[in-house]
């Protein structure tokens, strides 16, 4: 898919079936979580070692061969889901050739085969993540693994698939990794690279430097209590318990020798004699440094800030506490933000009622436009949410320490048991001020398009720096988005092997809310007008960002797989022009 005219836009829309109710739920089964306990000197852990990755074909028992068409059914640029008999895969023809690889997303389960198939790859429709065709590879985020691929063969103008049963269940394949070598040898307060942070960016970037045969020491440090987990659905879906949202189970950082230090806070970095000060003390050297701290929530500075009850939701155990306290009680969320808006959603059917207060006067006004905000709110408000809009808190009033009302500026009193907070976050690197780290006027790490900063051997990723993107004319942006700190983890990894990679990733982002989601990619920040197809009161719509004559950015509901679509051709590096949404 090369280029957008006007007509293709509008032809190539398809509307999906019912698909999406499966989409939100967890890829991944039960994985316990391992929780590092730091204590006195019991830093250092000897970690077993028992492979994950084995070869798929091992087992003639395990293999199945199947005719799953004409060679003829098939067109160039075609995908169709096969059937094996004990699992599907997905069928792919494209320059006369024909690839076979699991059909669903590793990373929610989407089918690939309604995704877009382009210059050998397929981009996922839900969320963006694209893998090679040949490969199997993931070559953007999210989610952490490739997919398999199976053996096609031609006989008698007849296609061929032959597949493990084993990844026809599975569905995903983990790439093979190295693992430290002598482990026992180290010296406990010295590390080859130490990475400040496990979100996303901090484990994709211990998981690259091992698929690339890094063998040296990795540490993680986090001031979590729990192994890198699914954060998107804290707010998505809040009674998720650690072990469910875990992105890997314990065994995995085990199997590939990546120590995690839990509840460990950095206090300091020293760049001069490469290392890290801890807030307890203990000290650590390393070689090369990956910062992804991430962002740290605003609090409400309003009188009785200090009650019970009110949360900003950082952790599996607030999201799972705000489910608890709120069930049949009065629940107000302040910030008709991203998280406050999906936290909104998901407590509707649980509380007995849901206020949201909001300075703005529709909800996502400077991100998605008006129209598109006023659409949303519409959604909400027949969902039995009420909106205090323009207006802001100016007191919380307590009973025996516990909230009981909101007091907002415009003189409104609401009763409230319990208060979200979502009203936007800052970087969290007030511990970096005096490193000579380059630090911009919002305190974001300031970074390269390979994710260095102006010190050597320091990266930084996630959402705590700006970095160029390539789509806005390397402008210096900061994307908190899930899947870009996929890849800001990617490309920090490959450049302390002295790759030479750099970044040109299209931002993609989903919010889920009412079992609805919207899809959005490019980056939209600026722009001045808004061409929408569709119908917004049938929530069934594309929206296209354009500043001065280019669409930056598109977002959509019920209209799958356009986003996926928009963002392959901007991928491409090519320029969509309003006239060919309009």
């Amino acid at each position: 898919f090369l280029f957008v005219p006007a007509v293709e836009v509008k032809i190539e829309v398809v509307i999906p079936e019912k698909e999406r109710s499966k989409e939100e739920m967890s890829p991944n089964g039960k994985a316990s979580p391992l929780v590092y306990k730091v204590n006195g000197t019991a830093r250092h852990y000897h970690l077993e070692e028992h492979p994950i990755a084995s070869n798929p074909y091992h087992n003639p028992k395990d293999v199945v061969e199947a005719s799953v068409c004409h060679v003829k059914d098939l067109e160039n640029g075609q995908m169709r889901e096969v059937d094996l008999g004990c699992g599907k895969a997905l069928l792919i023809k494209e320059n006369g050739e024909f690839y076979a690889t699991g059909h669903k997303c590793p990373h929610y389960g989407a089918p690939l085969v309604k995704g877009v198939l382009s210059k050998g790859r397929v981009r996922c429709p839900w969320h963006g993540a694209c893998f090679n065709i040949s490969t199997g590879d993931i070559e953007d985020f999210p989610g952490l693994d490739g997919l398999p691929r199976f053996q096609v063969k031609i006989e008698k103008e007849r296609v061929y698939i032959r597949a493990s049963k084993q990844a026809l269940q599975t569905q995903r394949r983990t790439k093979m990794m190295a693992k430290c070598i002598s482990l026992s040898n180290y010296n406990l307060s010295s590390t080859n690279v130490l990475i400040v942070g496990a979100g996303a960016a901090g484990l994709v970037c211990a998981e690259t430097l091992r698929q690339e045969g890094f063998s040296d020491r990795i540490v993680m440090c986090t001031m979590d209590r729990h192994l890198p987990y699914d954060r998107p659905k804290l707010s998505k879906s809040m009674d998720s318990h650690p072990e469910q949202i875990a992105l890997r189970p314990k065994e995995f950082f085990r199997t590939y020798d990546i120590e995690v230090l839990t509840e460990m806070q950095v206090a300091a970095v020293d760049i001069k004699n490469k290392t890290a000060v801890f807030k307890d003390g203990f000290k650590m050297e390393y070689n090369k440094l990956l910062l992804a701290t991430g962002n740290t929530p605003k609090a409400l500075s309003c009188k009785g800030k200090e009650v019970e009850n009110v949360f900003n939701i950082r952790t599996p155990e607030d999201a799972n506490r705000v489910v608890k306290l709120a069930t049949s009680k009065n629940v107000v969320i302040v910030g008709a933000s991203f998280l406050g808006m999906e936290v909104a959603a998901y407590l509707t059917e649980r509380a007995h009622s849901v206020s949201v207060v909001e300075l703005e006067e529709v909800p996502f006004k400077k991100f998605f436009g008006e129209r598109v905000g006023r659409a949303v709110m519409k959604m909400f408000e027949s969902n039995r949410v009420k909106f205090y809009m323009q207006t802001e808190v100016s007191e919380l009033r307590e009973q025996e320490g516990k909230l009981k009302e909101v007091v907002l500026k415009s003189g409104k009193v609401l009763r409230a048991d319990v208060c979200v907070v979502g009203i936007g976050a800052v970087p969290a690197t007030g511990f970096l001020k005096q490193s000579g780290i380059n630090i911009d006027s919002k305190g974001f790490i300031v970074v390269n398009k390979m994710m260095q900063t102006n010190i050597p051997g320091v990266f930084a990723a996630g959402d705590a720096v700006t970095f160029p993107l390539a789509l806005r004319n390397n402008k210096k942006v900061n994307v908190p988005h899930w899947q870009m700190a996929h890849m800001h983890g990617r490309v920090a990894a490959l450049n302390m092997l002295a790759h030479g990679m750099e970044i040109s990733t299209v931002p993609y982002l989903w919010t889920a809310m009412f079992g609805k989601s919207i899809r959005y990619a490019g980056h939209g920040e600026g722009f001045d007008d808004v061409v929408i197809q569709g119908d917004l009161d049938e929530l069934k719509f594309v929206a296209f960002y354009t500043k001065s004559d280019e669409v930056v950015a598109v977002a959509s509901m019920n209209y799958d797989p356009i986003v996926s679509k928009v963002a392959e051709v901007l991928a491409a590096g090519r320029t969509i022009r309003k006239r060919d949404v309009e």
